[in-house]
């Protein structure tokens, strides 16, 4: 089996190899949150009512974009397992069979949603000009999600042979892009709403060109993407669906969340609630990025070690993916905690804000205690995702992120009256709990594994 320097790095050593996958990824990720902030900044320079409509999108947009996320790590994972395996064979395949299954579930998707998106959005509150910039903004961005889900195939297949390098260059070359083409389709070309998404799709076709020069054209991947060489395997498809759409459930369930979240903290504490909740979980948000990276390395280096059957190793670098993540977020966490005030200044500088400015520092020095903690429920998921266990993956982004967080969050701040302090500290208390639940069960199914390898 010829190897290249990913699959090398995937089958050396576990630390190394998490620190290396993990660190262009957490560059990308930092720099797709900044073309995040940027687009809604420029848009905002539409109106409140551009701002409104692509706030409508948002929903449709975070559906599209876990059932893209879901297939492409369900394909990912199965690649590094193959690799582990030293089946190349089985790894082309699974390459082949996430393309060609994703592929299919968008078109059939955007088929079903696109006649109907004007009543989608009609029963979401939009009418009169906010509906019709959120409708072309959303034909646009729905008919061009199929490059959406192709480039995260295609991303997925490079992380899955430990080239996350490459992936790292692909998506910070669409997102630099992005940042560049708004201001130009928005205001350059007087396209308004539907020059950020024509921008946002122009940006992902760029991004997708790229990755397959390096799949189609040059050929110097390590999994061969042949269509021509397809051949159905129902056990190998079942791999990848089994981690792919319980990822696509749980990116759901979480904002759903959010939602349930916003309901409660708007019931207790009007509009201002909702305005320092929003602030303080986009800085949590940011601050929980590096862990983002660390998590899809531990995804690719305990499945590949899984592959191998070598679970020593597959401990190994689970419980350093855990420990590098917990310190990362220990910092992160003591530097906002001490910080708070300042970083609140970003949100509360107007003269219509600044009374935000206390309940905002108070949110956040009591919601960043739960980050450090973070680590030991997500790193445990994606142990979960890199053996193929999706379902155990699920069940953790539910118990942490929706059980314990909501039921706290109520108990704390109605069943007790502590109001919108009780729902932050209901969602630290929650992930705290949770989270070390999840590492519990993580460490008893590696010794789970390591017995069954001990059996005659």
């Amino acid at each position: 089996m010829k190897r290249t320097e990913g699959v090398k790095t995937l089958l050396g050593d576990p630390r190394k190899a998490i620190i290396k996958l993990s660190g262009p990824m957490v560059i990308a990720l930092f720099v797709q949150s900044l073309y995040n902030l940027a687009d809604a900044v420029w848009v905002a320079g539409l109106g409140s009512d551009a701002l409104s409509a692509i706030g409508m999108f948002f929903p449709v947009f975070m559906i599209i974009m876990a059932l893209a996320s879901g297939v492409g790590l369900g394909g990912s994972s199965a690649i590094s397992r193959k690799i582990g395996a030293r089946d190349k064979e089985l790894a082309d395949q699974a390459a082949i069979h996430t393309l060609i299954f994703g592929m299919g579930l968008i078109v059939t998707v955007s088929l079903l949603i696109y006649p109907f998106l004007s009543q989608i959005f009609r029963l979401m509150g939009a009418e009169g000009e906010v509906l019709t910039m959120v409708v072309g903004y959303a034909r646009i961005l729905v008919l061009g999600s199929v490059f959406l889900v192709y480039n995260n195939i295609v991303n997925g297949i490079l992380r899955g042979e430990g080239d996350t390098r490459r992936a790292m260059i692909a998506m910070t070359a669409g997102s630099l892009l992005n940042i560049f083409l708004d201001p130009l389709f928005i205001y350059g070309f007087k396209l308004g709403v539907n020059g950020a998404a024509w921008a946002t799709l122009f940006s992902i076709i760029v991004t997708g060109l790229i990755m397959s020069n390096w799949l189609f054209l040059r050929r110097d991947t390590f999994v061969s993407v042949r269509p021509g060489k397809f051949r159905f395997n129902g056990k190998l498809l079942f791999e990848i669906l089994r981690v792919g759409i319980p990822s696509s459930f749980g990116q759901i369930a979480m904002a759903s969340t959010v939602f349930i979240l916003n309901v409660m903290v708007g019931h207790l504490g009007g509009s201002e609630g909702i305005a320092v909740f929003t602030a303080a979980w986009r800085i949590i948000l940011i601050g929980v990025i590096p862990l983002m990276g660390i998590a899809i390395g531990v995804t690719a280096v305990t499945a590949a070690a899984y592959g191998e059957k070598n679970y020593e190793k597959l401990k190994t670098g689970y419980l350093f993916g855990v420990r590098i993540g917990f310190l990362s977020e220990l910092v992160v966490s003591l530097v906002i905690f001490i910080f708070a005030k300042q970083v609140s200044y970003i949100f509360t500088y107007s003269k219509g804000a600044v009374h935000l400015l206390k309940p905002l520092v108070r949110a956040m020095r009591i919601l960043i205690i739960f980050v450090p903690f973070v680590p030991l429920g997500m790193l445990t998921s994606s142990l979960f995702q890199g053996i193929g266990k999706g379902e155990y993956s699920l069940a953790i982004m539910i118990l942490r992120t929706v059980i314990f967080q909501l039921f706290f969050a109520y108990l704390f701040g109605y069943s007790l009256g502590y109001g919108l302090t009780g729902v932050w500290s209901g969602i630290t208390t929650g992930n705290v709990l949770a989270s070390s639940l999840a590492i519990s069960w993580g460490l008893y199914y590696i010794s789970l594994l390591r017995q069954r390898l001990m059996r005659p």
